[in-house]
């Protein structure tokens, strides 16, 4: 499960697209910088934004972290930047899952029977069940403050 974090140390996180981004955050109690790579559900071009599923939910040691602490670095392929984490309203993040079921039905249908035990093909059904059990959350790139 790590290996994917050798990657992006190795700078070869471009081999991983855009699909998959490395999260650098703080530990909530430790304070240690910890790392995770997390599937990209859907890309905001407009925004900058990257958006995410806590797939284990709201038990998500990451996602407990960036609760206590939404200023974190993401990399994606070979940039990397300070990012602030928002956790997404239900309504809010059902756009972006619909994005990633028309993207990757496959892995949509798999995710569904993984992470909620869903065997259903109802696309609708499915988007329903995720946002009711895994929280969405957007990362939007910090701007630097010119000098």
């Amino acid at each position: 499960m790590r290996f994917p974090i050798w990657l992006y140390r190795l700078n070869l996180g471009w081999l991983l697209g855009e699909r998959f981004l490395l999260l650098e955050h703080r530990g909530r109690k430790s304070g240690i910088s910890r790392q995770a790579v997390i599937e990209v559900v859907d890309h905001d071009v407009q925004k900058g934004s990257y958006i995410v599923a806590a797939a284990w939910g709201h038990q998500s040691d990451w996602y407990k972290n960036i609760e206590a602490e939404p200023h974190v670095k993401i990399g994606v392929g070979t940039r990397r930047f300070p990012a602030f984490a928002k956790t997404l309203s239900p309504d809010d993040a059902v756009p972006h899952l619909n994005a990633y079921a028309t993207k990757h039905p496959s892995a949509f249908r798999q995710l569904g029977s993984l992470l909620i035990g869903s065997t259903s093909h109802d696309t609708a059904q499915l988007i329903n069940s995720f946002i009711e059990a895994i929280p969405f959350v957007e990362f939007l790139p910090v701007r630097e403050k010119a000098a």
